[in-house]
């Protein structure tokens, strides 16, 4: 237990002489000079010795003015020192009855260091770069649209077939796989084990950091899907000519249209 500091002791001993008490059993306040009290010490549990000296100092006056009504006196005296005698209370080390929050340092209860959190508000930090990112696409598909040349082709004759015939930008990834592979192996084989490889992401890679520092297998494995069809998408777009061969874009020109 913590011992009581030495200032309440002192404290207690100058309050225990100003009432007449003796000091206290074991204090590191008392005096051991001082001559000892016939007085019962004051434990904190009885009565103090101050208010049993002036119940025995009313019972003698009684007696000597009235012997008729000592009984009488007696019991008042004993019903009014029983009435002013004080509750029980705790008592801490070496029988002192300081309160606990008197000689506990403040730094042990109270915790004034801040918690760090990865929180943000909604508004403004995240609305504010949502805003910024809508009006740069915006922007972009803008000056996009007034620069490239982009206009309908004419209707669609089933009779003929134009040279070469590609696929959207998005599905040229598939169209350049056919040219390698069965339709099978290049339709549902291979884009199966990417999609299902992606699948399996989160379930290998458990890291719940949001840094790229710590996320090496999850950002690797991105990256090669990404540049995986990055690069079969620019081949098919740049560098098939008519009859989907191969052609340089430098020299024969780009056969493709939005």
């Amino acid at each position: 237990m913590t011992e009581v500091p030495e200032h309440l002791l002192k404290r207690s001993a100058e309050r225990r002489a100003a009432l007449g008490a003796p000091p206290a059993g074991g204090g590191a306040a008392a005096d051991p000079s001082a001559p000892a009290s016939d007085a019962p010490a004051d434990d904190g549990s009885k009565i103090p010795a101050h208010l049993l000296a002036r119940s025995q100092a009313a019972k003698e006056g009684a007696a000597a003015s009235s012997p008729a009504t000592t009984g009488a006196a007696a019991t008042a005296a004993a019903a009014t020192a029983v009435a002013t005698a004080p509750a029980p209370v705790a008592k801490g080390p070496e029988g002192h009855t300081q309160r606990l929050l008197t000689v506990v340092k403040a730094g042990s209860i109270q915790d004034v260091k801040a918690t760090p959190t990865d929180k943000v508000h909604v508004w403004p930090h995240l609305l504010i770069g949502e805003f910024i990112a809508c009006l740069s696409c915006s922007a972009f598909l803008l000056v996009f649209s007034a620069v490239v040349n982009a206009p309908f082709l004419a209707a669609a004759n089933f009779n003929f077939t134009p040279n070469p015939s590609k696929a959207p930008w998005y599905f040229l990834g598939l169209q350049e796989l056919l040219t390698m592979f069965h339709p099978m192996v290049a339709g549902v084989t291979i884009p199966g084990i990417g999609i299902f490889g992606l699948m399996l992401a989160p379930y290998i890679d458990k890291n719940p950091s949001q840094k790229p520092e710590d996320r090496k297998f999850a950002i690797s494995l991105f990256t090669l899907f990404f540049m995986f069809w990055a690069v079969l998408v620019i081949i098919g777009t740049l560098f098939r000519g008519p009859g989907f061969n191969f052609t340089f874009p430098w020299r024969d020109g780009v056969f493709f249209d939005l």
